[in-house]
């Protein structure tokens, strides 16, 4: 039998996160001797001393930063068990969260979430568009459920979904197409590039040529495709985003003498596969499939 109850390691971090006995009282709402209590029925079961006492502050001591990180494990493992049995107690989830990168083509995706929803018909969507780190960063925070984006996660499952080709491109009118032969990227750094930013708040992260010595940064995809449009500046582009305006020569792939084409790789990303209910894998599948076809259509 345990000698510790998860709701003891409960309150034991609660002091950590807190900094005492007192703040973690009021946060957890708990008296301050039930805290006490938890806390010294750890210490006298293990035999080791958690805490130290310096002036006002709780500090902790060396078994205790050792006990601290094996807690946050065992709490953070019970917290996905109790989630596990939520799914499985519901059944078919009522909601499904998803951050897509916007470099993803959009009439892939949206075949994809229709096929899925004429399954589920009762199924919410909360679709969110992110860039670079964004998505991952997303699902990092539990804010969605699965992510499709250019970055991994350290834990957690990641599958390679597809490459997605980007192509320099410019207005055919922009200066960068009148100089009647191959382009260097010494031409491109004396006008301005448009580059997209990353959506995620922390651990931004650049992505790409960023030699121009102008640079206007936007926040969206298709605010980057007007610009560059309407002969504000130039970029490299996801040829599906793209692939209307290049079809009728609103923009022309610049005559870069080298790199004029790359390739990004997208990921399907999530943290805990038992987590995920029949629409999710129902999506998953349907995103596998979608992205197979995609693939045979490049080749």
């Amino acid at each position: 039998m345990l000698r510790v109850t998860l709701e003891q390691w409960r309150m034991f971090r609660a002091v950590v996160e807190y900094g005492g006995f007192n703040q973690a009282a009021k946060e957890v709402h708990k008296s301050q001797s039930s805290i006490h209590t938890a806390v010294h029925k750890i210490e006298k079961g293990l035999g080791v001393k958690l805490f130290r006492v310096e002036g006002r502050r709780t500090l902790l001591t060396e078994a205790g930063e050792m006990m601290l990180r094996r807690a946050n494990y065992l709490l953070e493992e019970a917290a996905k068990v109790e989630a596990v049995g939520q799914t499985l107690g519901e059944g078919v989830e009522s909601q499904l969260r998803i951050a897509v990168d916007e470099i993803f083509p959009q009439q892939v995706l949206y075949k994809v979430l229709e096929n899925t929803s004429a399954q589920y018909p009762l199924l919410r969507v909360e679709l969110v568009e992110s860039v670079l780190t964004g998505a991952s960063e997303l699902l990092q925070n539990t804010d969605v459920d699965i992510a499709i984006s250019p970055v991994t996660l350290q834990d957690g499952f990641s599958e390679e979904l597809c490459q997605i080709e980007f192509v320099a491109v410019a207005n055919p009118n922009h200066a960068l197409h009148q100089f009647g032969r191959a382009l260097t990227f010494e031409d491109l750094k004396s006008h301005r590039q448009i580059v997209v930013r990353d959506s995620a708040i922390s651990r931004k992260k650049d992505e790409g040529w960023l030699g121009a010595h102008q640079r206007w940064t936007v926040s969206h995809m298709t605010t980057s495709i007007d610009m560059i449009a309407q002969g504000l500046g130039f970029a490299w582009l996801p040829i599906p985003a793209i692939k209307t305006q290049l079809d009728s020569g609103v923009l022309k792939p610049l005559p870069l003498s080298q790199h004029s084409q790359r390739k990004a790789q997208l990921h399907l990303i999530f943290k805990d596969g038992d987590r995920l209910g029949p629409a999710a894998r129902a999506f998953i599948g349907e995103l596998r499939y979608r992205c197979m076809q995609l693939e045979d259509s490049v080749e």
